[in-house]
């Protein structure tokens, strides 16, 4: 796509069909070891609008009385986050360009109404590597604005397949997901969209 910030690498249709599906089947597997939850908002605890988990290393979670934070275990169960897929390693070696391996995959499930405001990801140490996210299902409106709050904004619309790397320049970009246009795949059946980010979390060297 043309006409996007220096950093910011909207790869569509990364994932075929055939991928998306085996990549889906997998991550179905990883929340099975460790459950969906409702992050909560620090000091107000006000419940996010997505369902989340994670895999690898460090999992990035968020609670009224701790706040933002990577930490190596499940904050319901206790139980360590499951291995970083193949499938994701693969992808963050294809197109991070960076020599160490993420740490964190964040998953976030949205429904047709969720949304995600305007935010940075900065609660890593390492900010020379970049953010790689994958989208599954429906389609979703992504927006992307500057390195301050405010100012100009641009959208993007994210298909089932695509990938979309925050790097340089673009790493500590706003950012934020406006809405979910329901029934614009068939990848999951009760719809809404599954969206999975590549982190490196401490610093290299």
């Amino acid at each position: 796509m043309k006409g996007l910030p220096d950093g910011t690498v909207h790869l569509p249709d990364y994932f075929d069909r055939q991928a998306q599906e085996a990549l889906l089947e997998t991550m179905r597997q990883v929340i099975r070891q460790a459950p969906l939850f409702v992050p909560e908002m620090p000091r107000t605890g006000k419940p996010m609008h997505v369902r989340m988990s994670n895999c690898g290393p460090l999992g990035w979670v968020t609670d009224k009385h701790k706040g933002y934070r990577y930490q190596a275990t499940h904050p319901e169960t206790g139980d360590t986050w499951p291995a970083i897929p193949s499938q994701l390693l693969a992808l963050w070696r294809d197109v991070a360009g960076f020599e160490a391996p993420p740490e964190a995959c964040l998953i976030n499930y949205y429904d047709e109404s969720a949304k995600m405001g305007l935010h940075q990801d900065r609660d890593e140490k390492e900010f020379n590597a970049p953010v790689v996210s994958v989208s599954l299902g429906d389609d979703c409106l992504f927006r992307i604005g500057g390195t301050k709050r405010g100012g100009p904004t641009q959208s993007i619309r994210l298909a089932s397949g695509d990938v979309l790397v925050l790097g340089g320049a673009s790493r500590l970009r706003y950012h934020g997901v406006d809405r979910i246009y329901p029934a614009t795949s068939t990848l999951l059946k009760d719809g809404g969209r599954v969206n999975l980010t590549l982190r490196r979390v401490t610093s290299v060297g």
